[in-house]
C-alpha cells in the first residue's frame, strides 16, 4: 500500500461527447492528462464535471469519441463519487467498507487474512481513524466518512485516482489531512484528477487545471488557466445554457 507507481498512464480524451437523452453534458472534449499529473477539473454547476469523471471511470458510455488509458484495466482506476451518491443507511462497519479496497486483488467474496486486515487498520490510521473498524458508517460525521472513503482508496493502490468533489461539506482539518494524502499520491507518481469548486484550493494544491463548461474553456498549468479572462469566459458560457438546446448533431447521427 502506497509503494508508488512506476508507470502511471496518461488519460486521453478524444472528441469525448457524453449525452443524456441525446443532449450533451460533455461536448467534444479533447484533452490529455499526463502520466503522474495532478489536475483539478473546475467549472460551474452543470458544466459536465461529474459526467466527465464518470466517463473516465467507465461508468458512462460516450455517444462520440472516447477515453484511452493505454493498457490500464477499468478495475485499476480508483473512483470516489460524491458523498450524496452513497447510501449510508446500509448496515456495514467502517472496517468492512475500507476492506472493499482489496476487491480487485482478492475478490468481493473471499475472506481477508490477517495481513489484509492489518492493512485495513493501517489505512484507517493513515487517515486519522485508528480503532474505528467496528463503527457503523451511518454513525459517522461527513468528515469521518470521507476519511473512510480515502482509506479505501489507499487500499486500492490504483495508478489512476478520480475524485468527485472530495472536499465538499467537510471541515477544514479533514480537508487539510486529505489534501496531504492527495499530495502523497502525486509524489508516488499516480495520475490524480479531482473535481473541485474552491479556486483558492486549486491554486494552492493543484498544478494543472482543466476548465470545463461542457466543452473545454482552458487547460494546462493552473496559473495560466485561472485568469480573470478565462473565469469570465467560463461564466458567460454557463449563462448561455438552456434546457431546450438543440440535440447534439453527432449524437443524433449515432442514434
Amino acid at each position: 500500500m502506497g509503494a508508488g507507481v512506476t508507470s502511471a498512464p496518461a488519460v486521453e480524451l478524444r472528441d469525448l461527447t457524453v449525452a443524456y437523452d441525446r443532449h450533451p453534458a460533455v461536448h467534444h472534449v479533447n484533452h490529455r492528462f499526463a502520466p503522474a499529473s495532478l489536475t483539478a477539473v473546475v467549472g460551474p454547476n452543470g458544466a459536465g464535471k461529474s459526467t466527465l469523471i464518470k466517463a473516465i471511470a467507465g461508468l458512462l458510455r460516450p455517444v462520440q469519441g472516447g477515453v484511452t488509458t493505454g493498457t490500464l484495466k477499468r478495475r485499476e482506476i480508483a473512483y470516489l463519487p460524491q458523498q450524496a451518491e452513497i447510501d449510508r443507511s446500509f448496515p456495514i462497519t467502517v472496517g468492512d467498507t475500507v476492506a472493499l479496497g482489496h476487491w480487485r486483488r482478492v475478490g468481493v467474496l473471499r475472506a481477508l487474512g490477517r495481513d489484509l486486515r492489518e492493512q485495513v487498520s493501517q489505512a484507517l490510521a493513515a487517515v486519522g481513524l485508528e480503532g474505528f473498524e467496528q463503527r457503523q458508517v451511518g454513525s459517522l460525521s461527513a468528515g469521518q466518512f470521507q476519511r473512510v472513503l480515502f482509506a479505501r482508496l489507499l487500499l486500492q493502490d490504483a495508478p489512476v485516482i478520480l475524485l468527485d468533489e472530495p472536499f465538499n461539506a467537510i471541515d477544514a482539518r479533514t480537508t487539510a489531512d486529505l489534501l496531504a494524502l492527495v499530495a502523497r499520491w502525486h509524489g508516488e507518481k499516480r495520475t490524480v484528477i479531482a473535481v473541485l469548486h474552491d479556486m483558492e484550493q486549486v491554486r494552492a494544491h493543484f498544478p494543472e487545471t482543466l476548465m470545463l463548461a461542457r466543452e473545454v474553456v482552458a487547460a494546462g498549468p493552473t496559473e495560466r488557466c485561472l485568469t480573470p479572462e478565462n473565469l469570465l469566459k467560463l461564466r458567460r458560457m454557463s449563462e448561455r445554457w438552456h434546457e431546450d438546446a438543440a440535440v447534439c448533431e453527432p449524437a443524433r447521427r449515432r442514434a
